[in-house]
């Protein structure tokens, strides 16, 4: 499974690296079939969010953070002026906790709907 990280430079500034979390075929329980299995961290303290318009000026992560998305579309910019969406299903871990940031910008329809799960 691909997934995009948000990181800090060295610099201060936010960049993107991509990432893959293994998934493995496993027999979870009886009556199902087989299903892809992988580990993604957390430290508990899920939160759902849903939002009308998720605009933002550029901010850092408030803590490392997977973001899971449900529902609507968002645009992340960093530092570099690089762009990517990212919509349901997409897995996003924003690990750019100091320094400049990253800008959000929800994209189409409200509500933004995500998953955010602490590392």
């Amino acid at each position: 499974m691909h997934f995009t990280k948000i990181v800090r430079t060295e610099d201060g500034r936010s960049a993107f690296e991509d990432g893959e979390i293994a998934l493995e075929s496993r027999h979870v329980t009886d009556g199902v079939p087989a299903m892809s299995v992988g580990g993604v961290p957390s430290n508990g303290g899920v939160q759902f969010l849903r939002s009308a318009a998720f605009d933002s000026t550029a901010h850092p992560a408030p803590r490392e953070q997977w973001v899971v998305m449900l529902r609507g579309t968002i645009e992340v910019t960093v530092s570099d002026g690089s762009r990517r969406r990212f919509g349901p299903g997409d897995l996003v871990l924003a690990a750019d906790t100091t320094g400049m940031g990253h800008i959000t910008t929800g994209v189409g329809d409200p509500p933004f709907e995500a998953l955010f799960i602490p590392i």
